[in-house]
């Protein structure tokens, strides 16, 4: 792939329930990175008309980032789509990954994440991480979700890292989403390892926006993990959430408090840390 332009790099604000810098898409030329729910359709929509995807490439299927992949397919009938062999599965047939949403959600899941479609088994790119594809470097980055994966895009020195980097809304506080069911906290402290070996330019997060300090804000994830663990360990579920809101709170330039639960619930991460402590 040629050195990036300006115009072939852009990060589409999805405006989840009509909230900025909750959820967002990035187009890198014609590829699709994370369009997101269908519920956000008519915010990314018109940028795909005008700039059709070749390539739609997932971190991993959880409906905020991937909800969407399904019915995209059928509009852009010759757009591949790219996910790692543990969700290629759950893209094809998704009706395990609705069940288990589903019990996260329940009679919210139509108006949180829209319609879900199943995605052509024949139009799937399967990944097992190590892949050089199309000007990107694949990487398996499990811990947040066993089927997740980061994309380097070495023309731009942008590192596309889904939910492992990190939320960080407003140049703040980073935020560590340990949603159930497979969170690994081990698993994940070596993925962020990697990342910082790659030594990007920039993280180019879906929960929200580009940040150039990236071997910094790996760090402060890395840091941030254990300290979660223990806190869960220790602490009910109202004193988990105050304490993340005073970590919100404390930096000074982080994005509202709404907008960090609305991307990453602290109720979510308390359960799924609880989970892998064996506790839940």
């Amino acid at each position: 792939m040629p050195s990036t332009t300006p115009d072939e790099l852009e990060l589409i604000d999805l405006h989840h329930l009509g909230r900025p810098m909750a959820v967002g898409a990035w187009r890198v030329g014609d590829v699709i990175v994370d369009p997101g729910p269908s519920s956000c359709l008519a915010r990314l929509l018109p940028v795909l008309e005008r700039h059709p995807p070749r390539i739609i490439a997932l971190t991993h299927i959880h409906l905020d980032h991937a909800g969407s992949t399904g019915t995209l397919a059928a509009r852009f009938p010759h757009a591949e789509i790219w996910v790692h062999e543990r969700g290629a599965r759950h893209l094809a047939d998704p009706s395990r990954l609705l069940d288990s949403a589903g019990r996260l959600y329940g009679s919210e899941m139509e108006r949180l994440w829209g319609e879900v479609r199943p995605v052509p088994a024949e139009r799937l790119r399967v990944l097992h991480g190590g892949e050089k594809l199309e000007g990107f470097e694949v990487a398996y980055t499990p811990g947040h979700a066993k089927h997740h994966v980061s994309y380097m895009h070495r023309a731009s020195g942008y590192a596309f890292t889904g939910d492992v980097a990190g939320v960080r809304i407003g140049g703040g506080a980073v935020l560590a989403p340990t949603p159930p069911p497979d969170i690994d906290l081990e698993a994940w402290d070596a993925s962020l390892a990697l990342l910082q070996s790659w030594r990007p330019t920039a993280l180019a997060i879906t929960h929200f926006g580009a940040y150039g300090d990236a071997q910094e804000q790996l760090a402060s994830l890395r840091s941030h993990l254990p300290e979660l663990g223990r806190l869960a360990a220790e602490a009910g579920e109202t004193e988990f959430a105050e304490a993340i809101r005073a970590r919100v709170a404390a930096a000074a330039s982080s994005g509202p408090a709404e907008t960090y639960d609305q991307a990453t619930s602290s109720k979510q991460n308390y359960q799924g840390l609880r989970r892998y402590l064996g506790a839940g």
